[in-house]
């Protein structure tokens, strides 16, 4: 495979379109042939940024975007989870395994810490007036050089 493969998606900030996110990452990122642990992985942690962009990006109004842009360079998955909405006032503070801005909602407040877990490299950027953007990494091991 030759240079670099990429997608973009732009959808409406509604829960129901969580999903629907992170399905279209994991057929995406299938043509690498990942493990069904790797494949999980990638699925959950877009779940928790797209979850993150509608509930505090945008505090569950409907009429934000949220936008996902994935590449694959050889064995490599980069994906970016960007939203225009509130922005996150304290990084640090919201970097905090089990901290929450809306502990009324039952949110575990790990999502950060099970993207930084689940990815090679994890990075977030945010401002009060451009909203946030988390960027990861993932080398995939595929199932072909598993059994070679």
């Amino acid at each position: 495979m030759m240079g670099t493969n990429f997608m973009t998606l732009s959808f409406a900030s509604r829960s129901e379109n969580e999903a629907f996110a992170r399905v279209a990452v994991a057929a995406f990122v299938s043509q690498l042939d990942p493990t069904i642990e790797e494949l999980n992985d990638l699925k959950t942690v877009v779940s928790e940024a797209v979850t993150n962009s509608i509930i505090h990006g945008y505090d569950s109004d409907p009429s934000g975007v949220v936008t996902i842009e994935a590449s694959i360079e050889g064995d490599t998955v980069s994906i970016t989870v960007q939203d225009k909405g509130n922005g996150i006032e304290d990084l640090e503070l919201a970097r905090q395994p089990l901290y929450t801005s809306k502990p009324e909602l039952e949110r575990s407040g790990m999502g950060f810490t099970i993207m930084e877990n689940f990815m090679d490299r994890f990075e977030v950027s945010s401002s009060r007036e451009h909203g946030t953007r988390i960027s990861m990494i993932k080398r995939i091991e595929s199932k072909k050089a598993l059994y070679n």
